[in-house]
């Protein structure tokens, strides 16, 4: 390999290009400054390349960029050597410019020519112009629907604060009526009790209990105002040592004026209860509203039955506890199984518009709640209501 290298660039027996054009100056100016130009302008090119190729990164097929530009280059040598040979007989070394611009086509034109389709599917600046012109249509159309999406949100807050408004206020509403219809009942009692000592203002002692009826209905409908201040207040009734059996009958006989002649009263009360500690009036308060309800449930007539009782309730894993229950039992219409499921919630009724206020049941619970008991319903529809208050008794 050496000795062919040797051979190949010994230019001693050689003459120069320039001898062949018999050293003529315009004909050698003329090859020399063309190629010259040519040389430069090659150079020129892969230089550029080079240039643009090393400041964009994103640039496809760069393996293929930098075999063309050396392959440019390559060829820009080739006429420099021609100048050269004009006047020294490199003609060797010329062969090897040759040579390595060779391989450089090949290589260059071996990696274009699969690359063709590819390149083929290059967007053309008329394919690119419609491509931005459909992404400017889709910006437009997502502006626009967010635009919407945002007005449909704003309308869609405005109706919630609109229906929390109407939700607000149809609770007030059912608060009013309820509350109304509890002073009804208690303002019926002073009613009747009056109307009772009026009829009797010549029987001194009968008067008496009459008008003695309505003071204790008027004190009830105070309690009922001092429980709602105390609801609003978040603040707790006082509780005081109460005899269960005496706080029934007096709920009884303050019933008494709310209940229609058709309907029959009885008292099953368990002798030697203990004494609970309670709220007085909240307990009364949720005795007379289960009478109210048992006579709600009995329009042609019937029975209500007021018990006490002790009983032993399983409580959880730790065991049993004593409880006194408190039951009103009725002969009514009774109630289904979805009736009872939602009985207790408050505002929940199945009476008509008017005539219940749906807040009696959950007085009564929420009375149970504070009395640290529970309260259950038992009840199917035709066969009559037991609803049971169990307050726990503490040692």
């Amino acid at each position: 390999m050496w000795s062919y290298l040797k051979s190949l660039l010994d230019n001693s027996e050689l003459t120069p290009h320039g001898f062949c054009l018999f050293w003529r100056p315009e004909i050698l100016w003329t090859h020399a400054v063309s190629d010259a130009v040519i040389a430069l302008s090659y150079f020129s090119i892969p230089a550029a390349m080079a240039y643009f190729l090393t400041k964009r990164e994103d640039i496809d097929f760069k393996p293929v960029a930098w075999a063309f530009v050396l392959f440019i280059t390559a060829c820009g040598t080739t006429h420099v050597m021609s100048i050269v040979t004009l006047w020294k007989p490199y003609y060797g070394a010329e062969g090897l410019v040759k040579v390595a611009t060779a391989f450089f086509s090949v290589v260059t034109a071996s990696a274009l020519w699969p690359l063709m389709p590819s390149a083929l599917a290059w967007p053309s600046p008329r394919q690119l112009q419609a491509a931005n012109s459909e992404l400017l249509v889709r910006i437009r159309e997502r502006d626009e629907a967010l635009a919407a999406l945002q007005r449909e949100i704003t309308a869609r807050a405005v109706v919630e604060q609109k229906l929390r408004h109407s939700q607000k206020m149809e609770a007030i509403g059912q608060l009013t009526g309820g509350v109304a219809h509890d002073f009804n009942n208690l303002l019926a009692i002073v009613a009747n009790n009056l109307n009772r000592a009026h009829r009797l203002v010549d029987d001194k002692e009968k008067c008496v209990g009459a008008i003695q009826g309505a003071k204790d209905a008027v004190n009830r409908a105070g309690a009922l105002t001092r429980q709602l201040l105390v609801f609003s207040r978040r603040q707790t009734e006082s509780a005081e040592q109460a005899d269960i059996n005496s706080l029934l009958q007096d709920a009884l006989a303050l019933s008494k004026n709310l209940l229609p002649d058709n309907i029959q009263t009885e008292l099953d009360l368990e002798d030697g209860l203990p004494q609970l500690t309670l709220d007085v009036n909240e307990a009364t308060n949720a005795v007379v509203n289960l009478i109210a309800n048992a006579r709600d449930a009995m329009p042609e007539g019937g029975t209500v039955r007021v018990c006490s009782r002790r009983k032993t309730i399983h409580v959880d894993e730790r065991g049993s506890a004593d409880h006194l229950e408190i039951c009103v039992v009725d002969t009514g219409s009774g109630m289904s199984q979805d009736v009872i499921e939602h009985a207790f919630e408050p505002f929940f009724t199945t009476k008509p518009v008017g005539k219940g206020s749906g807040l009696g049941l959950s007085q009564v619970y929420g009375f149970a709640k504070q009395a640290g008991g529970h309260a259950d319903i038992n009840s199917s529809p035709d066969r009559g209501t037991s609803v049971s208050i169990f307050i726990p008794v503490r040692s």
